[in-house]
């Protein structure tokens, strides 16, 4: 698995490590709940969005079938309603995305664009991850390099996407 990058101007960067690898598991609690409500026939992914000073501020699943929407992956929905919610300020500086599944290139290449400062996710996606497993869009981008965290409830959000699969074999 890709190693998380070493770089740390971000939130929660003055935590002591074990209550910071904490808080992402508490978070990441909270997009696999999401994630629960993702709408039949879309891959259950879930992603919540933290501001600066650790408030959620948005959250959203998968509807690319619901919605025959092929952008309306959680991640950008989710940093859509961020930006709204922080008075249509599209730079989201100083927030953290927590989301079930590693992201893919496009949803790297918008928390790059939003210039999220980091990214927590759950399971690695060997097709087409964006954060280390195919690419690494959030950390090798010369406009912003996202911090990234990986692996967090591992288990747990790759349940969520074979029993999925299982269910569609």
């Amino acid at each position: 698995m890709p190693a998380e990058s070493a770089e740390s101007a971000v939130i929660g960067a003055g935590l002591p490590e074990q209550e910071r690898s904490r808080r992402d598991r508490d978070w990441m609690d909270r997009a696999l709940a999401v994630a629960a409500s993702t709408p039949a026939g879309d891959v259950p992914v879930g992603a919540v969005v933290y501001g600066p000073d650790g408030v959620e501020l948005a959250s959203a699943t998968n509807r690319r079938e619901a919605d025959a929407d092929p952008t309306a992956h959680a991640e950008v929905l989710a940093l859509r309603e961020a930006a709204r919610v922080l008075g249509d300020a599209w730079r989201l500086e100083g927030c953290t995305l927590v989301v079930t599944l590693e992201p893919c290139a496009m949803c790297a290449g918008a928390m790059v664009g939003a210039r999220v400062s980091r990214v927590v996710f759950g399971a690695w996606e060997p097709r087409t991850g964006a954060c280390g497993s195919v690419f690494d869009v959030a950390r090798e981008s010369p406009l912003h390099a996202v911090e990234v965290c990986g692996g967090v409830r591992l288990a747990e959000c790759e349940s969520l996407v074979r029993g999925f699969f299982a269910g569609r074999r």
